[in-house]
């Protein structure tokens, strides 16, 4: 369960998180998380909110900007927390970064990693929970302009063996 404290420091102070900073100032700038387990926020203002996650969390982070014109930018990166002395890969708004499993810019490729995460869920798995894998190769897919191959339960299965193997 969230810790949706105002200030987040008794879970930041037990554990070091990764934090993003999210901004919203409606048909501007729009930062949001599509999926992950926040473990602590942080209200910084009306427009900005600090989340956290726990080293290890997979998380995926949409930023969108306009101006007057239409879209300028979009983006999405789908990221592992980090925990104290791992390498990372920096992200803007991200501290001090994360492992970067998929980064996708332009408006109809984040739509498709959108598609691509409403059907991990569809297939009744939370996308947080999905193998790490399964968004490196949608994200490489997504890049290249070739289809990804879809997330199943069998696959999901998989991968909850292999991970109980590793630990």
């Amino acid at each position: 369960m969230p810790d949706h404290s105002l200030s987040g420091a008794g879970i930041a102070a037990r554990l070091p998180l990764t934090e993003v900073e999210l901004t919203w100032i409606a048909g501007r700038t729009e930062q949001w998380i599509r999926f992950g387990r926040v473990a602590a926020e942080r209200i910084v203002s009306r427009r900005t909110r600090i989340v956290m996650f726990r080293p290890g969390a997979l998380f995926a982070f949409v930023r969108w900007t306009s101006n007057d014109f239409g879209t300028i930018h979009s983006n999405i990166a789908i990221a592992a927390a980090t925990a104290l002395g791992e390498p990372y890969a920096t992200l803007p708004f991200v501290r001090p970064g994360a492992e970067i499993l998929a980064r996708i810019d332009g408006w109809p490729k984040v739509q498709k990693v959108l598609e691509a995460i409403d059907a991990v869920e569809a297939a009744g798995i939370d996308a947080c929970d999905a193998a790490p894998d399964h968004w490196r190769h949608v994200g490489s897919r997504i890049a290249a302009g070739l289809p990804f191959r879809p997330y199943s339960i069998d696959r999901h299965t998989a991968w909850l063996r292999r991970r109980a193997v590793e630990s």
